[in-house]
């Protein structure tokens, strides 16, 4: 690909961001060569440190950023629903939609997670618990109230957030249900599992 004539930095940035994401759901992480990455931005390989100061620093950047966006979308996701139910079923459809729309980053963030080096997994780590958090929170609300039937917090939060994942895994937009049946059929499968 040819360098665009007048491009911005940032527009690039973004181009190496977009090419790292494709390259590394297609490779994995250690396949990946920066000359590979610059060819396929259409950039001298050299340019690329310009952006990024290695390959590590480009993988944090890209899992921090799906990490970043997953929290604040969930936050607003969640405004206005009160109680513990409506939260669950707020989550749950959000999360579901964010990961049917976002295959590649999320097999990143989650596959390559142990490619970080340790000062960079460490970041990740304390997002994904911040993440989970809200979701255990939202559990434990329901269990105080009578809403749900006595759980495990730790355990449900974990096995609905798999469960919930799951959906990239085989997803497909040009499958036999539209998103939003396969979202209602999620929620249910949820909401039932937390029932009293």
């Amino acid at each position: 690909m040819a360098r665009t004539i007048g491009s911005s930095g940032e527009k690039t940035a973004k181009a190496i961001r977009e090419a790292g994401i494709r390259l590394i759901y297609a490779h994995g992480f250690e396949a990946v060569g920066m000359r590979q990455l610059a060819a396929e931005v259409g950039i001298q390989p050299g340019s690329l440190y310009k952006y990024f100061a290695n390959k590590q620093t480009l993988l944090f950047d890209i899992v921090r950023d799906h990490m970043d966006h997953l929290i604040v979308n969930l936050h607003v996701a969640l405004e206005g629903h009160q109680t513990p139910l409506d939260r669950l079923r707020a989550f749950s459809a959000f999360h579901l939609r964010y990961h049917m729309t976002r295959k590649m980053q999320v097999y990143i963030a989650n596959s390559e997670l142990r490619s970080l080096e340790p000062e960079n997994r460490s970041v990740i780590v304390d997002m994904r618990s911040t993440y989970e958090r809200v979701v255990e929170d939202i559990l434990q609300s329901g269990v105080d109230c009578g809403a749900f039937r006595p759980l495990d917090v730790k355990v449900a939060t974990f096995a609905l957030i798999a469960l919930l994942t799951g959906i990239c895994e085989w997803y497909r937009a040009d499958g036999r249900l539209e998103q939003d049946a396969l979202v209602a059929e999620h929620v249910a499968l949820v909401l039932n599992g937390v029932a009293r």
